[in-house]
C-alpha cells in the first residue's frame, strides 16, 4: 500500500473515512461541501482510498440533472478499534468505529504498581473484549502518562504509574495477539485533535491538559512533536519555582506539583477550605457554591499555567491552543487567573491567540488512545512501525466489494 507523505494529505483523507463511517454513503459532490475541500482534490483522494482498499463504490446517487455520481462507503464499516486508558488505579476502555465514535465503554480497577500489573492488565483487557460483539478489530491503542520509546514498540517509563523501561507493547502483543500501539497520553490526545477535531485545519497547534497531571500534546507541521525520547511535551514539569513542593517525578517546584489536582487538594485541605478527607469534587463545589477561598485557589492555578504557558507559545509558536482534561470542569475558575496571566505574558502580537476549552469525559482518554489506532492508515512519519503495516493490512483485508 502506498503511504502518501503529505501530512495535510493524511488528515484529509482520513476525515473522509471518518465522514463516510459517521454519516453513511456519500458521493464525491457531498464530500466537497461537508469538507470544504474543491472537486478536484476529493476526486484524487478518493481515487488513492479506492486503491488502497479503504473506499468501495457503491450505487449511482440521484441526480438533479446531468452525471449521476457514484455513492462512497467504507470498506471497512466493520473493523473497530479499541482505546485504553492506564493510570494508577484504574483503567478506561472504549471501542470505536473506524469515525472514532464511540460504541461502548468501561472502566475498571487496576493497581499500576502491583508485581503482577502486566497480567492483570492482560486480563482486564481480555474481559473488555469478550464483552463485545465480535465485531473485527483493527488493534489496540494504549494512552500511559508517561514516556514512550516510539508507538510501534511500546517501552514504558512513568513517574505517575511507578514504571522503568516496562515492554508494554511487546507484553500485549503477545497475549492478545493483535497489533498494539503505544503513546503518552497526551499525545494521543493530539493525534486524535488532529484526525477528528479542530486540528483538521491546521497544521500548529498545542493540547494542553490539566487535572491528575499536566501535561502537553505539541502538533509542529501536522505531526505529533516526540523528540529524541518520545517525551516531548511534558510541560508540568516545567520548573516554577526553587523551593515548591516535591514533584512525583522527584524534583522540587514542577508545575504539575503546584497546580496538578492532588496540589489543588492539599493546598484546600491546608487552608481548610475541604475537610480532611474530601477531595477536588469537594473542593470544585465549594467555588461554585461561591467560596472564595475555593476560588482563589483555582485562580491562582489558572495564572502559573497561563503564565507557563505563554513560555510554550512563544517557544513553538502554535495557530491555537486547545485544553482538555477532568479539571476543566473548574475552568470558569481556572480562567480568572489563566486569561490575564496568559495574555499579558505574550507578545502583543501574540496576544489574540485561540483557547478552545472542549467538554471533557473521562472516556475521552481512551479515545485518543483508539484513534492511535485509527491513525496508522495514514502514518507518514512510520512511528507505528510494523505495528502500523499489521493494522492497515488487517483494513484493507476485510475490504467488502459491492
Amino acid at each position: 500500500m502506498a503511504i502518501h507523505s503529505s501530512k495535510r494529505t493524511d488528515v484529509n483523507r482520513s476525515a473522509i473515512l471518518a465522514q463516510l463511517g459517521a454519516n453513511g454513503p456519500a458521493s464525491r459532490a457531498d464530500l466537497a461541501r461537508t469538507l470544504s475541500l474543491s472537486p478536484a482534490l476529493i476526486t484524487q483522494l478518493v481515487k488513492d482510498l479506492l486503491a488502497e482498499g479503504l473506499v468501495v463504490e457503491l450505487e449511482q446517487a440521484p441526480s438533479n440533472g446531468g452525471r449521476p455520481g457514484r455513492m462512497l462507503g467504507l470498506a471497512t464499516s466493520a473493523g473497530r478499534a479499541i482505546g485504553i486508558k492506564v493510570v494508577a488505579d484504574h483503567v478506561a476502555f472504549v471501542e470505536v468505529g473506524i469515525d472514532g465514535q464511540v460504541v461502548r465503554s468501561a472502566s475498571v480497577p487496576f493497581d499500576a504498581t502491583s508485581s503482577t500489573f502486566i497480567a492483570e492488565l492482560v486480563e482486564r483487557i481480555r474481559d473488555f473484549i469478550d464483552a463485545g460483539d465480535g465485531s473485527t478489530l483493527l488493534g489496540l491503542g494504549v494512552g500511559v502518562p508517561g514516556s514512550v520509546d516510539r508507538p510501534g514498540n511500546g517501552v514504558v517509563d512513568s513517574a505517575q504509574l511507578g514504571w522503568a523501561g516496562v515492554e508494554l507493547g511487546g507484553a500485549l502483543r503477545r497475549a492478545i495477539g493483535l497489533p498494539v500501539i503505544v503513546e503518552n497520553n497526551v499525545n494521543a490526545l493530539a493525534v486524535a485533535e488532529r484526525l477528528f477535531g479542530l486540528g483538521r485545519s491546521h497544521d500548529d497547534f498545542l493540547v494542553v491538559t490539566i487535572g491528575t497531571g499536566i501535561g502537553a500534546g505539541i502538533v509542529v507541521d501536522g505531526s505529533v512533536l516526540r523528540a529524541a525520547s518520545g517525551g516531548a511535551g511534558e510541560i508540568g514539569h516545567i520548573p516554577i519555582s526553587d523551593d515548591g513542593p516535591r514533584c512525583s517525578c522527584g524534583n522540587h517546584g514542577c508545575l504539575e506539583a503546584s497546580i496538578g489536582e492532588s496540589a489543588l487538594v492539599r493546598r484546600a485541605r491546608e487552608e481548610s477550605v475541604i475537610g480532611a478527607e474530601d477531595g477536588i469534587g469537594v473542593l470544585l463545589a465549594a467555588a461554585e457554591s461561591g467560596d472564595e477561598r475555593a476560588a482563589a485557589i483555582y485562580r491562582e492555578a489558572g495564572r502559573l499555567l497561563g503564565r507557563t504557558l505563554a513560555g510554550v507559545v512563544h517557544t513553538i509558536d502554535p495557530a491555537f491552543v486547545v485544553v482538555l482534561g477532568e479539571g476543566t470542569a473548574a475552568w470558569p475558575f481556572w480562567s480568572a487567573g489563566f486569561e490575564p496571566a496568559f495574555r499579558s505574558h505574550l507578545l502583543r502580537h501574540r496576544r489574540s491567540l485561540p483557547v478552545e476549552v472542549e467538554t471533557w469525559q473521562d472516556e475521552s482518554w481512551a479515545q485518543g488512545a483508539a484513534a492511535l489506532v485509527l491513525a496508522t492508515p495514514f502514518d507518514a512519519a512510520g512511528d507505528a512501525g510494523d505495528q502500523g503495516r499489521l493494522i492497515r493490512a488487517r483494513i484493507v483485508g476485510q475490504a467488502v466489494r459491492p
